[in-house]
């Protein structure tokens, strides 16, 4: 009962899906209904496009599985990770995304590239990263549902440890990344840059 409560929780808490949630709880937030919209059309593309490259490994037989959970795997997967983000963030400020949206997306890719940096001494949780990153964006939305967040945060890092994909190194990488890149987010939009 525990593992599959643990692998579903871990299956919710995927780095795209909270990303996403609090994107587009972020933008209809705001009353943007329409770019909300369009933001879900363009991470919905992003989603498939990595769903689409993980299965395009497997089938070549370079990964075991699409989870991407062996060491070279993963770094792939970061490389290929950082560029969709980076894109993605070009796009949004591009198509005059609300500046929020852009730089959300490159501060995901910042994440994204602190695990490729450290993957040598530890494999960073992007899960538990992405979750605490999730909860800040969702500060100017209400402190309650930062706090949803950090619950939720909480639950993840749980399901990674119970599930051993982690060690409490990898998950407190992740959550210090996370907290960095949201707190950075915070603060450059109470200065109005973003």
């Amino acid at each position: 009962m525990s593992t599959a409560l643990a692998r579903t929780v871990s299956i919710l808490g995927h780095p795209l899906a909270v990303l996403s949630l609090a994107l587009l709880a972020t933008q209809a937030g705001r009353g943007s209904v329409a770019q909300a919209w369009q933001l879900a059309a363009g991470l919905g593309a992003a989603a498939v496009l990595v769903m689409a490259y993980s299965w395009w490994q497997v089938r070549r037989e370079r990964w075991g599985h699409v989870d991407a959970s062996h060491h070279s795997e993963r770094g792939s997967l970061n490389r290929f990770l950082l560029i969709v983000l980076s894109a993605g963030a070009a796009v949004a400020w591009m198509a005059g995304a609300t500046r929020g949206v852009p730089a959300a997306l490159a501060f995901s890719a910042v994440i994204i590239l602190v695990a490729l940096l450290t993957a040598r001494w530890c494999k960073l949780s992007l899960h538990l990263a992405f979750a605490v990153f999730a909860a800040c964006l969702l500060a100017p939305l209400a402190w309650w549902a930062t706090l949803a967040g950090l619950v939720f945060a909480a639950c993840i890092a749980w399901s990674r440890l119970s599930l051993s994909r982690h060690v409490p190194r990898d998950l407190v990488a992740g959550a210090a990344t996370g907290a960095i890149a949201g707190i950075s987010f915070l603060l450059l939009l109470r200065a109005g840059q973003v």
